[in-house]
């Protein structure tokens, strides 16, 4: 199976050795996202600012992908404090309706750049 390089000017440039995403057959997976601006490079400050930017940064790699957001069948959501939970899914409900994709919140100790959220996800296109 062969494996295509997704890539989007709208998210921000891979900062390691890694793609956006890869589609394998009709399945994406998608990299983790951190809160950048894509245009600056620089972490957007405030926790809910955050998670939406991850969230348009998610988006902007699944567009590329040909895929929509209603194409995401998985998404890991990693906080460093697990008590913004609660804005977690008050943003999500602004991406997704029901089915909402299968998920999993992780608390960490740290995450790159000193964000506060990352998420990464599978996507399946029809």
């Amino acid at each position: 199976m062969s494996k295509i390089v997704i890539t989007s000017p709208k998210a921000p440039a891979a900062i390691g050795t890694y793609s956006q995403a890869i589609r394998a057959g009709n399945t994406v997976y998608l990299s983790g996202q951190i809160p950048l601006n894509p245009q600056t490079m620089e972490l957007v400050e405030g926790f809910e600012a955050q998670t939406v930017q991850v969230f348009e940064n998610l988006k902007a790699v699944i567009e590329a992908s040909g895929g929509y957001m209603s194409n995401l069948v998985k998404l890991n959501i990693f906080l460093t404090d697990l008590s913004h939970f609660a804005t977690v899914n008050d943003v999500m409900s602004r991406y997704f309706e029901q089915p909402y994709p299968a998920r999993a919140a992780i608390g960490v100790a740290a995450l790159p750049r000193g964000a506060q959220v990352e998420m990464d996800g599978i996507l399946v296109l029809e």
